[in-house]
């Protein structure tokens, strides 16, 4: 049985981020909505809970509320920034508002004593964000930090393996919030760890061969991080009964279709069908400006083209998608909020012809997705491969699209990135790419005037668990 921590979502902008960390410590995490009920919970046998911060306050009317049985469960709780007031609130101490908002790095005084804080130093710096704050625990708590604005800055009631803490160890600006959580993981919840895509790899292969059995996968490839490494994960299990679909819409980067191909059907020898549908994508474009329709008409066209190939391969038993967590998350399944649609979440081919869906990364976040494909000695430039729209470069193209701004925008594109590459940036910048500008401006080219389209190009230096916004430049 695999351990797991539920991560209780309240709606904090960091839900993400605790389950990600709690999953860099070698413990699985999921995400579930804050109101789950207890019979849902236990399902998972969880050896811990965390309550995430939130944007509400416990003394509001219509504040979100967990299933007040989850503290009698006999499960370890941390509650975070929202999730302490609440455990408070719940177990009969009090929560007061501030006189002012208290944000940012923060001074603050651990008892060591204390599980949540082992080996730790004393005197250490957390990150507060709260309005609210814990006046008085719980009878029986005991405070174990304190902060000179907030005399309430961790409590917790060992014997019950109950802790709330004020600040937010998941965030990089708290020191030692890694060594919190893995306090909490192994000290108080006692893990054992094991959650890694090495062990995932013999795990996810052994359950897509059970649940396919004799039967045929169809899996549309799009040359992305997360088709690549589903494909190369059911190739594994399966061999010669997976078939990949690969379109090439004509708005990909250069030399993108030539690398997916010499890749998947050269060196993996999959069953691969390539399909060159430019003209027809760039035609259904010819005119179009606005954004959001260029999106349309490329997801409408695509899945027709989808399906016009598979009509030709006949009947399988498995259509494959890259769905990852986050997709999920984000898409609003389940009680979550709506951040985005994901076409891949609930957008289906009708021509079609299958019994069920397969989503090998369905619990994996983007970096472990990545962590997966080194597992499986995938090709370094696929694994690292920059994030890119399924719409191509035709949201990259200001205004309309035509097969030479394509052909300009894929060279010069090309050309960035071999520069950032070169200069040993690849590795440091997360997301670099140009965009063609609907800008038009005068040079001199020899000795002749020119007047030709302007580039511009965009680099994201924002890492992995910065907990924070990135630093961009244009």
């Amino acid at each position: 049985m695999r351990e797991t921590i539920l991560v209780l979502d309240f709606g904090g902008q960091y839900n993400q981020l605790i389950a990600r960390r709690v999953r860099d410590l070698k413990v699985y995490a999921e995400i579930l909505p804050f109101d789950a009920p207890l019979e849902r919970i236990m399902e998972y046998k969880p050896i811990g809970i965390i309550f995430t911060g939130g944007p509400s306050s416990v003394t509001d009317d219509n504040a979100p509320m967990c299933d007040a049985r989850l503290f009698d469960a006999g499960i370890p709780i941390l509650g975070i920034c929202y999730g302490s007031q609440l455990m408070s609130s719940m177990q009969g101490g009090s929560v007061k508002r501030a006189e002012r908002r208290e944000y940012g790095k923060t001074d603050i005084r651990y008892d060591t004593s204390c599980a949540l804080f082992k080996d730790l130093n004393e005197d250490s710096v957390c990150w507060m964000s709260h309005t609210y704050y814990v006046d008085n625990p719980p009878k029986g708590f005991s405070v174990v930090a304190s902060t000179k604005s907030c005399d309430v800055g961790a409590f917790c009631h060992a014997e019950r393996g109950l802790y709330g803490v004020q600040f937010h160890p998941e965030v990089v600006h708290t020191r030692y919030g890694n060594e919190i959580l893995s306090n909490f993981l192994y000290e108080v919840c006692h893990a054992s760890g094991g959650w890694t895509m090495e062990n995932y790899v013999d795990t996810a292969v052994a359950n897509i061969q059970r649940r396919v059995g004799d039967g045929r996968v169809l899996l549309g490839l799009s040359g992305g991080v997360d088709s690549s490494v589903a494909a190369v994960l059911l190739d594994k299990a399966i061999g010669k009964r997976l078939t990949c679909i690969f379109v090439d819409h004509g708005l990909l980067r250069k030399d993108e279709a030539k690398q997916v191909e010499e890749v998947f059907s050269g060196a993996y020898d999959m069953n691969l069908v390539c399909v060159d549908a430019s003209e027809r994508f760039l035609s259904k474009l010819e005119g179009v400006t606005e954004p959001e329709k260029k999106r349309k008409i490329i997801g409408e066209e695509f899945i027709r083209v989808f399906e016009e190939e598979a009509a030709k391969i006949g009947k399988v038993d498995f259509l494959a998608q890259g769905t990852i967590y986050p997709d999920v998350i984000e898409s609003g399944k389940g009680h979550a909020a709506v951040i985005k649609s994901h076409h891949n979440v609930g957008g289906l081919p009708d021509a079609v012809d299958f019994e069920d869906i397969i989503e090998p990364l369905r619990e994996l976040f983007k970096d472990e997705v990545r962590a997966l494909g080194e597992a499986l000695d995938m090709p370094h430039h696929i694994v690292w491969r920059q994030p890119f729209p399924g719409p191509g470069l035709a949201i990259r193209i200001i205004g309309d699209v035509t097969r030479e701004k394509v052909e300009t925008l894929q060279l010069a594109d090309a050309i960035f990135r071999d520069e950032i590459a070169a200069a040993g940036l690849d590795s440091e910048i997360w997301q670099y790419f140009a965009v063609l500008t609907n800008m038009r401006s005068v040079g001199v080219m020899g000795d002749e005037r020119t007047y030709d389209h302007t580039i511009a190009q965009s680099g994201n230096k924002c890492r992995r668990y910065d907990g924070g916004l990135g630093a961009y430049s244009v």
